[in-house]
Order: structure tokens, then C-alpha cells, then sequence
């Protein structure tokens, strides 16, 4: 069963791809005060919920969505349908390191990319690139991994190639900075946030295998399973979250 199929069934009851609740979502959005006719740009969008939100509480706003998942992109395709900002979103299946914009090579007044770092290679390269999109003083949103309490080597193991991939929250603040910007808002995952993140992802997992018995059925709930237990007995309360509201200075 493939991991994408996997990660889009898991995700079918928790739409946000990240350990966030709504109310914080549209609060970072709110925080950003975009400007009337705002251009976004969501790399690594998935199903574009945090696309689709920023479209309602900004009405006259336009957006492009990208990533690499044709079923994250077909339900992001079918939310703006239901939602009626069909119209404003352009939704483009290519790699967010590989994505150049669209025709016209406008900048962006937004650019987000939550959870996704690990597609250009972590937090810094992920905010050098972003910044060939953005106009002067523009905005990104940037979800990025750090270490809650220090990991211990077999918790790092689970998660990245080296310990140092992540940093505490204060270094993430910094490398952010170091790279060119300033944090004008943030939100840290509550565990709250978490728990019900990946009580979701495992459980809609389950629940899925359930009904459905088979090969598909079992691969789900190994999947759900395997990663249960990497959180429940690894990175809980090691792993932390932060949603880093950023502007450009240089």
C-alpha cells in the first residue's frame, strides 16, 4: 500500500496535516493582516486546508497550492469546490523545490510551507528558497520540528538523520532569523494539539483497516501501528512544533 494512500486516508478526520487546532490556524492568518488582493502560495499545500482558510478570511485574496500528491490535490480540489473559492485557487502537482510560479512571475504577499521543510532539505534552505517568491517586506508562514526536552540518540533515530536537523525552540527562532527574517508572531503546538493530531492519524487509520480486511487493510494497520508506537514510547513530549510567522528583511 503506498505511503501516500496511507498518509491520505490517516488524514481524513484531522484535514490539517500538522498538530494544530483551527482557531489557532485562522489566528496566525488573522496575525498576518494581509493586504487587499493578496498573492499566497502554499508549498507542500496537501489537502490545502491552511490554503482554503487564508482564501475564507481573506476574501478578495488569490492563491496557489502546491504538492506532489494527486490525492491530497483532489481533495484540495473538492474542498474549494465545496467551500466556493474554486476560483481563487490554482492547484499545481510538481515538487515544491521544482515549482518556479506562475505565468506573470508575480511575488507573493504570503508564502507557507507547514511541515514541509524536509522537501528542501530542513528550516534554512526551506526560508531561501521561499524568499525567491516573496515581495519586499512579505510574509512567510514556516512549520518547523524542534526538540521539546533533549532526545535521547534512539528518539533522534525515529525522526531525523541527525540530531542537529532540529534544534530547541530558541535556536529555531534564531536560524529563521539568521536567514533573513523576523518572527512578528508564533504559535507552539500545545500537546492538546498534538494528542489529538496523532490520536487521529493512528485511529482513522485503524478504524479504516477495520473495515476494510485484505492486504490494504493489514499494510493500514501496521502503518498505524508502527507509527503509534514511535510516538507513544519515542517522540512524545520530545518532538515539539512551532508555527513561525516571519517577514522578510533583506
Amino acid at each position: 500500500m503506498e505511503r501516500d494512500l496511507i498518509s491520505h486516508i490517516a488524514h481524513g478526520d484531522h484535514p490539517i496535516a500538522s498538530p494544530i487546532s483551527e482557531a489557532h490556524i485562522d489566528r496566525l492568518l488573522t496575525r498576518a493582516k494581509l493586504p487587499e488582493g493578496a498573492r499566497i502560495l502554499d508549498l507542500g499545500c496537501g489537502g490545502g486546508e491552511w490554503t482554503l482558510r487564508a482564501l475564507a478570511l481573506c476574501p478578495d485574496a488569490t492563491a496557489d497550492g502546491v504538492d506532489i500528491s494527486e490525492n491530497a490535490l483532489d481533495s484540495a480540489a473538492q474542498a474549494a469546490k465545496e467551500r466556493g473559492v474554486a476560483d481563487r485557487i490554482r492547484l499545481h502537482r510538481v515538487s515544491a523545490t521544482e515549482f518556479g510560479g506562475p505565468e506573470g512571475g508575480e511575488p507573493y504577499d504570503l508564502v507557507m510551507c507547514m511541515g514541509a521543510t524536509h522537501a528542501f532539505g530542513g528550516l534554512v534552505p526551506t526560508l531561501e528558497a521561499v524568499a525567491g517568491f516573496l515581495r519586499p517586506g512579505g510574509l512567510a508562514l514556516v512549520g518547523e520540528g524542534f526538540w521539546e526536552s533533549p532526545p535521547t540518540p534512539e528518539a533522534a533515530a525515529l525522526l531525523v538523520d541527525d540530531p542537529d536537523d532540529y534544534a530547541d525552540l530558541a535556536g529555531t527562532v534564531a536560524r529563521a532569523e539568521g536567514a533573513g527574517y523576523v518572527t512578528v508572531y508564533a504559535h507552539t503546538s500545545e500537546r492538546g494539539e498534538w494528542d489529538e493530531y496523532e490520536w487521529s492519524w493512528t485511529g482513522t487509520l485503524l478504524r479504516w483497516a477495520e473495515e476494510h480486511p485484505g492486504p490494504d487493510g493489514e499494510a493500514a494497520r501496521e502503518a498505524a501501528l508502527a507509527h503509534r508506537d514511535m510516538w507513544l514510547n519515542g517522540y512524545r513530549d520530545v518532538l515539539g512544533f512551532v508555527s513561525l510567522l516571519l517577514r522578510r528583511t533583506r
